[in-house]
């Protein structure tokens, strides 16, 4: 059987620079072995869709993942046997993701949304201004991370004096628990973290259960809270969906605005014609998705012994779903490594997912990212890095999300 090292699937070229990984794997096979591990990276956009369409055959419980520690020597850690699973969303199988998801949908229709639109555009000015005053420095914390950080603390209706800054680097940390790149004592730094984070997420539901229903607010704490009174889901379920919102709402879109801004100022052409049509921004977010995809991948788990693209698989076995290679799958795209306003049909990538567990968030992060967009280009004439500091990336095979990102601005 065919199959990529493994160390370069964890090397610091694969992290930085995934797509000619990527591009390697899918010549190989739709569906590449890392190393000797049985483990396999699902890399075309056809082998992904038929994948995520098995439920039956392939389980979405995070009950693994891949590791590679000090000694380069890259391994799958059993999740289960560590009590460190967290099977809720996005990685709950039916019927349980169904119950989940439904309980979720009010706080985050469509109508809801656009309610947010002036409060956090708001946010955004402010934040701006002072990059600008300043001269820039790090976006990352300046705008891309605090205004997703933002909407996590107004999505779960979240009160008290619990600065900005801890939600931000809470909601940074779910891609640091699966970057794959954490040494014993970096893991159990996001352990303390990750058990500091629970107890405060269970201190604010119980806060808000002690409440009469009138008085708990319409947050979708509120709902979750709802839903274990009306014996849809436990408290344990409750809180767990807490953490991982902390992760998909904040590091996802850090993430997702963090690329947007690093290729806006790659491109000076691009900046311009994004001021004078700021009508293309969608168009531009779209593409953004597409080439950098937030979240690589996404674990999937083999039931049963079955094949996958004719690629034998026995049960137990991980799968790794390759949003992002499959987002630069020439077999679909044109110029897939292009960046194209005018491309057709985007939606066919897979950027917040695909199936049941597409990302259900996904509209609150177009409106979060494009606002951005519209306030840095707007309270700005040109943006540009700035030399004396490099680009870097979270160390992750999971995430891709800028790390810090210096610029000067005018």
């Amino acid at each position: 059987m065919k199959a990529i090292d493994a160390k370069d699937f964890f090397s610091s070229t694969g992290i930085e620079d995934p797509s000619s990984l990527y591009a390697k794997m899918r010549s190989i096979a739709p569906v590449c072995q890392i190393g000797e591990m049985r483990a396999f990276f699902v890399g075309t956009h056809a082998a992904v869709e038929e994948a995520v369409k098995r439920h039956e055959d392939f389980s979405a419980n995070l009950n693994a993942m891949l590791v590679c520690g000090d000694d380069e020597k890259p391994y799958v850690l059993d999740l289960k046997a560590l009590g460190a699973t967290n099977n809720v969303i996005a990685t709950a199988d039916e019927p349980d993701h169904a119950v989940q998801r439904k309980l979720m949908l009010p706080p985050l229709k469509q109508s809801r949304i656009a309610e947010l639109e002036p409060e956090l555009r708001a946010f955004a000015r402010e934040r701006v201004a002072a990059f600008v005053k300043n001269g820039g420095g790090d976006i990352c914390p300046a705008l891309s991370e605090s205004l997703p950080s933002y909407v996590v603390m107004k999505l779960l209706g979240l009160e008290g004096d619990t600065a900005l800054e801890a939600i931000r680097r809470w909601a940074m940390m779910g891609g640091d628990f699966l970057a794959g790149r954490l040494n014993e004592v970096q893991m159990n730094a996001v352990f303390v973290e990750s058990a500091a984070l629970m107890e405060y997420l269970a201190n604010w539901f119980d806060t808000l259960q002690a409440r009469k229903s009138a008085k708990r607010g319409d947050s979708l704490t509120a709902r979750l809270v709802d839903g274990v009174e009306e014996g849809l889901i436990t408290r344990e379920q409750a809180i767990g969906i807490l953490i991982i919102l902390f992760g998909a709402a904040g590091e996802s879109t850090a993430s997702l605005l963090g690329s947007a801004v690093r290729l806006l100022v790659e491109d000076d052409g691009l900046q311009d014609k994004l001021r004078a049509n700021p009508e293309l921004i969608p168009n531009f977010i779209e593409e953004v998705v597409r080439l950098e995809t937030p979240f690589k991948f996404h674990y999937r788990f083999v039931n049963h012994d079955t094949q996958l693209c004719g690629t034998p698989l026995k049960a137990g076995d991980v799968l790794l779903l390759g949003w992002a290679s499959a987002n630069r799958d020439p077999a679909v795209w044109e110029d897939a490594d292009m960046l194209k306003l005018d491309r057709k049909l985007p939606e066919r990538h897979f950027g917040f997912g695909y199936g049941i567990h597409f990302c259900i968030g996904a509209p609150l992060a177009r409106l979060e990212v494009r606002v951005a967009l519209e306030e840095l280009l707007a309270g700005t004439q040109r943006i540009a890095p700035d030399p004396g500091y490099p680009y870097a990336f979270a160390p992750s095979v999971f995430v891709r999300r800028m790390q810090h990102l210096h610029l000067r601005v005018a």
